[in-house]
């Protein structure tokens, strides 16, 4: 069962690229005591995720951060060295690009999803949360597209 309206993100170890490399942080430190948007994709580079995902949170960062939010984060279940690299292709320079290398985050939150019939592994399932101080105020899991998850349902939202 996935993460419900009220629950907190479980502590788990993730990945952000840092000076020298890739560096370990905790989904505790990047939530607590702030007001966060985090949203997750299925992989980087795809073409859902590059067209539409991201593209639209890189548009609409400034308006999200004026409602109040102290940082937007994107995750994928991919490495340190892609999401850095698919940031920089997408000028996301206002969000924080969060490796679930292992699906660790996905899995803590229930929203992973199965594509290893299709060669993909564990992913994570497309969805975005409004998080305070770790507390999921909002979630929308999208199925299909880019609905629920989208900058401008986060904005609606906010």
């Amino acid at each position: 069962m996935s993460i419900q309206v009220g629950e907190k993100v479980p502590n788990v170890e993730l990945k952000v690229m840092g000076e020298q490399g890739p560096e370990s942080v905790q989904t505790d430190e990047l939530l607590s005591g702030k007001k966060v948007v985090l949203f997750a994709v299925p992989g980087a580079f795809t073409p859902g995720c590059s067209v539409t995902h991201l593209p639209g949170f890189v548009v609409h960062a400034d308006a999200i951060k004026a409602k109040g939010v102290d940082s937007i984060i994107c995750t994928s279940v991919n490495d340190a060295f892609v999401m850095d690299a698919w940031g920089k292709n997408q000028n996301a320079e206002e969000i924080i690009m969060l490796a679930d290398g292992i699906g660790n985050l996905a899995e803590a939150v229930g929203l992973e999803k199965d594509l290893t019939g299709v060669q993909f592994g564990v992913r994570s399932q497309r969805y975005a949360m409004i998080l305070n101080d770790g507390v999921v105020e909002y979630l929308g899991v999208d199925e299909q597209g880019v609905e629920k998850s989208s900058a401008e349902t986060i904005l609606a939202q906010l």
